[in-house]
């Protein structure tokens, strides 16, 4: 391994088989010639002269890209390449593009083996903030002094004029996609205005209408319903979530109505705190340990992955879970439609331990969304060609394709307004989801397009307010604070050890297998890692984001 990969090597721990490698890891396979298309001609996304490269791109050359597939879009084919959807976006720039997909379960574990081989693909969509397990140790300055990625600031600003364009235009998003050095790192994906709020409690509307119970929004009023859902309504995991490389995606539904939350976040004078160590977070443990013990929380938990929660949403097993407004609350519907007209899922409100309380905190998004963007890495041959072919996303041709698809297809143009044909929203083998996911991307480096809705239902119209009302936006710490080069260092160390370690305590808090006496010991080790300088770290870096 190479000098510059050697401190990446111990922050990812790379004691795995070298074996298991082999199947994963990927030489970025551009060739050396350069593409023959420089920019400055015409774009006919813009149709206007000056803006960039001309689409499709001449060039021979290939590019590698390692991201995740959506689980919807597995449904018809294991690669990118192969969607319909893929295989446009090749015909519209020009460039072939071999993806590598992780397995939706072993994303950290397969990313840090890619990183661990030094050798790497073109690009990388991942999230590069070091906030989360999930996501790079120590952040992008990190990221970048470990010449795993690179810095874009000259790229964009000589071969991305779409990109250019949106950030010139747009300052609060300039500041949220560079370090506090002022290096840019990742293609963005950007959210729309309207789309901030996609994630909460969601509930089987029908299943507490026949039990003649209201909607619960107090813990309370939760776990009288979800004892009801247990013995009569003969569900076997009355409440289930996602359990994602070593995440709990309940996010801050249920630990929120403490006043803390599962990861940082922002206390009401604004200062950063790390919830997993407050002394109410041992609270909400000690419920969530209540409910396991007595059947209503999922007993497979840890176990359970996006199909897995699929089934039991599907099949009765599960009457409440934390999801999607389209990805879980409108494909479960569609998928029930026709087969059970009585089925009827609903947003829920955040739950708080006092009735009529506002929720601590909930689900609230940024307009920046780290997980979903793309950096170049130093793997790159031609840099300046995966530039071109990310800012194609940014045009208006090619955010047609990435929001809508493929033009006759998948959508048509009513009066100069995308609309999704009756192939997609009206198909009686797949649900919407499904049939988006073929057709575009979901989630990616690109602008999500304000005209775009994949709801199908008024419960996905409704479910936004609902979950929106909660004291999130206040509480919520940014996503792309972006410690210095040393402070990473420190970091990355300290949020790998930490994660490992809280993960591994709060399934066997929540288990039975360690008693909650031991809260206090779990909090001082969480300590001994060095989490107080980790928030130290987060606060000073908060300061500097502000201050930009």
């Amino acid at each position: 391994m190479s000098r510059k990969h050697q401190s990446v090597k111990k922050v990812v721990g790379v004691g795995l088989a070298i074996s298991l490698a082999g199947g994963l890891v990927l030489a970025g396979c551009s060739k050396s010639a350069t593409d023959s298309n420089g920019s400055g001609g015409k774009d006919p996304a813009k149709g206007q002269a000056g803006l960039g490269s001309t689409y499709p791109l001449q060039t021979t050359e290939g590019l590698t890209s390692w991201e995740s597939l959506n689980n919807n879009a597995t449904t018809f084919a294991p690669n990118l390449t192969d969607l319909p959807f893929g295989k446009q976006l090749e015909k519209e720039t020009g460039v072939k593009v071999k993806y590598i997909h992780p397995s939706d379960n072993q994303t950290k574990e397969q990313f840090n083996l890619m990183i661990a081989s030094n050798e790497l693909p073109d690009m990388v969509e991942y999230d590069w903030t070091g906030r989360s397990a999930g996501s790079y140790p120590g952040g992008p300055e990190k990221a970048i002094a470990d010449k795993v990625i690179v810095p874009l600031n000259d790229i964009i600003d000589k071969y991305a004029p779409n990109l250019k364009k949106k950030l010139q235009a747009d300052k609060e998003l300039d500041k949220m996609i560079k370090t506090d050095s002022g290096k840019y790192y990742v293609f963005p994906m950007i959210r729309n205005p309207s789309g901030l709020v996609f994630r909460g409690p969601i509930i089987r509307k029908d299943w507490l209408d026949e039990l003649g119970l209201q909607m619960p929004t107090t813990v309370d009023e939760w776990e009288t319903v979800l004892k009801a859902f247990k013995e009569k309504k003969g569900a076997t995991a009355p409440l289930s979530v996602t359990y994602v490389n070593g995440n709990l995606e309940m996010r801050d539904a249920f630990i929120g109505a403490y006043k803390t939350s599962n990861t940082f976040y922002l206390d009401d004078q604004g200062k950063v705190k790390f919830g997993p160590i407050d002394p109410q977070y041992k609270d909400a443990l000690a419920l969530l340990r209540k409910w396991y013990a007595e059947g209503l929380f999922d007993k497979d938990f840890a176990l359970t992955d996006g199909k897995a929660l699929d089934t039991k949403m599907l099949s009765g097993q599960t009457g409440a879970t934390v999801g999607l407004q389209s990805g879980g609350l409108g494909k479960w519907l569609d998928t029930m439609k026709g087969k059970d007209p009585k089925y009827n899922l609903v947003a829920a409100p955040y739950p708080s331990l006092k009735k009529g309380e506002t929720p601590f905190t909930g689900h609230r998004d940024f307009k920046y969304s780290p997980g979903a963007s793309k950096a170049i890495t130093t793997g790159a041959k031609n840099p300046e060609l995966v530039a071109k072919w990310l800012d194609y996303a940014y045009s208006e041709k090619g955010g047609l394709l990435f929001n809508f698809g493929i033009e006759g297809d998948s959508y048509t143009m009513d009066k100069g307004i995308p609309k999704y044909t009756d192939k997609i929203v009206k198909n009686d083998k797949y649900n919407l989801q499904q049939m988006i996911a073929q057709y575009t991307k979901p989630n990616g480096p690109y602008e999500a397009d304000e005209r775009r809705s994949w709801n199908s239902y008024k419960q996905q119209d409704e479910a936004p307010a609902i979950w929106g009302a909660t004291d999130a936006e206040k509480h919520t710490i940014p996503l792309f604070l972006t410690p210095t080069i040393e402070e990473s260092k420190e970091l990355g160390k300290i949020i790998n050890d930490v994660t490992n370690y809280k993960e591994e305590m709060f399934v066997k808090f929540v288990v039975g297998k360690e008693p909650l006496d031991n809260y206090d010991t779990y909090v001082a080790q969480i300590k001994k890692l060095g989490i107080e300088r980790a928030v130290k770290i987060y606060q000073d870096a908060l300061d500097r984001y502000n201050k930009r």
